[in-house]
């Protein structure tokens, strides 16, 4: 079988390694006379436009029948960017019912969890092969979440969370170096300063939590995410025993403890063995409920979702990738 590959590029992902990365990957399919088209972003939410034109016009259903036709060009669809910009497909591809859709993705950002969760090459021609080279798409897991007082809901390739990840994300988004960093492709450093940033002003606030028929109160969380593989930050294992390829989601909740006592944590976590503290929690279900009375900041796969109460269910969904 055969591929003509519709390709949607950021450009601006990772302070302009998307454009980069798209013109090695287009050097790739000249060279080799592969059929493709290329769709460039030009403002935030437009990854959403082109995907929902692609669904209706061009994309196709994965089945197994398309092996046996070597004649046939398969319509693939391509995302070059980074965590942002997958995001943004998935949550349109979810929306429109196209899970059925394979979604292949070349990683063009600054955190890139989602391609370190499944082990990606660190270079794009590589990652491009892979996937040339594949014959059928995975079945991978993503997350779904309704926010019942605000009626919202919602997709996530990565993890959600509320409190210290969350202010870490508000922070680092709207640090100067952020962009900086980028540059020298040392954006996970951005994350590393929010963290000192916040560490320090985060508080610890009350949460409820319904999983696996039980019902768990903690007085003083202070970290509490729902992530679908280890990763979050650009490359802080959070979770060192998930999985993107089971049918579960893992809970996280750290305890906001003396600031002596955190920066243990810390160490603990730089060794992955944070997980046998009594102030981490770790829960793993295909569906909990996450209720915080105190405004906290909130975030979905780097993305924020304000400072305000939360009532969150989340559960396991489908989505296949190619990769």
């Amino acid at each position: 079988m055969k591929y003509y590959y519709h390709v949607i590029v950021n450009p601006a992902s990772g302070s302009g390694r998307g454009e980069k990365v798209a013109t090695r990957i287009k050097n790739i399919l000249d060279k080799h006379h592969f059929p493709y088209q290329f769709y460039y972003t030009n403002q935030a939410g437009e990854e959403r436009l082109q995907t929902r034109k692609l669904l209706q016009e061009t994309l196709l259903p994965w089945d197994e029948a398309y092996l046996e036709n070597s004649d046939m060009l398969y319509p693939l669809l391509v995302v070059i960017g980074g965590d942002g910009t997958l995001h943004q497909v998935v949550t349109e591809v979810q929306e429109s019912d196209g899970q059925h859709i394979p979604i292949a993705y070349i990683p063009a950002g600054s955190g890139n969890d989602f391609a370190r969760s499944l082990d990606f090459p660190k270079e794009p021609e590589k990652v491009f092969w892979q996937i040339a080279g594949s014959s059928r798409p995975q079945e991978l897991t993503v997350i779904h979440y309704h926010e019942q007082i605000q009626e919202e809901t919602g997709v996530a390739i990565n993890n959600v969370g509320i409190g210290l990840d969350a202010a870490i994300v508000y922070a680092a988004n709207h640090s100067a170096a952020k962009s900086n960093l980028n540059k020298f492709n040392m954006g996970s450093f951005s994350y590393i300063a929010a963290i000192v940033n916040v560490l320090f002003r985060q508080k610890g606030f009350p949460i409820l939590v319904e999983c696996n028929g039980q019902q768990l109160s903690f007085s003083k969380a202070f970290l509490c995410t729902t992530t679908n593989h280890p990763y979050f930050g650009g490359g802080v294992a959070i979770a060192p025993t998930a999985t993107i390829k089971d049918n579960k989601l893992d809970f996280v909740l750290v305890e906001r403890v003396a600031m002596y006592k955190i920066f243990w944590l810390i160490l603990l976590l730089t060794r992955k063995k944070h997980m046998k503290s009594r102030y981490f929690h770790h829960l793993s279900t295909a569906k909990l409920r996450i209720v915080s009375t105190i405004p906290q900041h909130g975030q979905e796969d780097g993305e924020e979702m304000g400072e305000r109460p939360f009532d969150l269910t989340l559960t396991t969904a489908k989505q296949l990738f190619w990769c």
